[in-house]
């Protein structure tokens, strides 16, 4: 085959796939597989991906400040994308700056939960989604409390799984984890950003307001009529005390049987409970 000939062939084969790529993730979306893309806006860049059809159902995973999709995989109680993409478009991304992750932007540190909290709205915008349904693991609490707070006309129900506190006794522990951990091997990642800039970031973050859930004040919880499922745990990180005094105070929140990570054996109890919930304040419409 002369040369000229076989250029034209593998441009031309190039071209095809390059043609057949959106259609190729549009079936894989279409078949409940996960669909990756990013979504920018300014300096910042998330990485976020999708997985099956119906009403939306965003998912907030795990792992503090090193939160990421991957997470899901890897240390989860259960992977909510393979439980709940054969009811629900299920959409989930890596937090910005995740040591892991593929999301990236500046540390905000007047106003670091608002920054995520930013976000995770502007990902839905994007999407074109107005209301939507949310579950979040471990520091996904917080999160999901915030975004009651930012846009409660948006957020149809909540499940919190594992929710994030603050303990009395132990007011310095997010901050003492992230200093030593996330801190670090950001910079080393990330030249422009000194550890001074985490220090202030930190601080903003959990030691500002170092009591309850970081976010929202009990009063809020107390006032908020979003319907909630609450699943505590009880380790350092997640304190069952205040697990259990958010679920008391929301007047529309229901809890799980606790233990319901141990034995594993009740885990799928835990997810029939959760799909129930998710159903029974699913839009008819949806």
């Amino acid at each position: 085959m002369d040369p000229i000939r076989r250029t034209l062939l593998a441009t031309g084969a190039a071209a095809t796939a390059m043609a057949a790529a959106p259609r190729l993730l549009a079936q894989q979306s279409a078949q409940g597989e996960t669909a990756m893309s990013f979504y920018e806006n300014g300096a910042v860049r998330i990485h976020y991906e999708e997985a099956g059809s119906g009403f939306p159902l965003l998912l907030i995973p795990g792992g503090g400040l090193n939160a990421g999709i991957f997470n899901f995989t890897n240390g989860a109680p259960f992977n909510p994308f393979e439980e709940f993409k054969g009811e629900y478009r299920c959409i989930a991304s890596d937090l910005r700056n995740a040591i892991a992750g593929q999301s990236s932007g500046p540390l905000e540190a007047d106003r670091p939960w608002d920054a995520y909290t930013d976000d995770h709205l502007g990902l839905m915008d994007h999407l074109g989604i107005d209301k939507f349904m949310v579950m979040g693991f471990c520091i996904g609490g917080p999160f999901i409390w915030n975004l009651l707070k930012r846009a409660p006309d948006r957020i149809v129900a909540a499940v919190l799984a594992q929710p994030s506190g603050s303990r009395p006794e132990m007011r310095d522990l997010f901050y003492d984890n992230n200093m030593k951990g996330w801190g670090p091997e950001l910079v080393k990642r990330r030249p422009e950003i000194t550890m001074e800039m985490v220090d202030k970031f930190v601080t903003k973050m959990y030691r500002t307001n170092p009591d309850f859930v970081f976010t929202v004040t009990r009063d809020f919880v107390r006032n908020c009529q979003t319907p909630v499922l609450i699943l505590p745990d009880d380790i350092p990180a997640h304190p069952y005390a205040i697990a259990m005094e958010a679920a008391m105070l929301a007047p529309n929140a229901e809890v799980s049987m606790f233990p319901w990570k141990e034995p594993k054996e009740r885990i799928p109890l835990a997810v029939r409970q959760i799909r129930s919930f998710l159903r029974a304040h699913r839009p008819a419409s949806a």
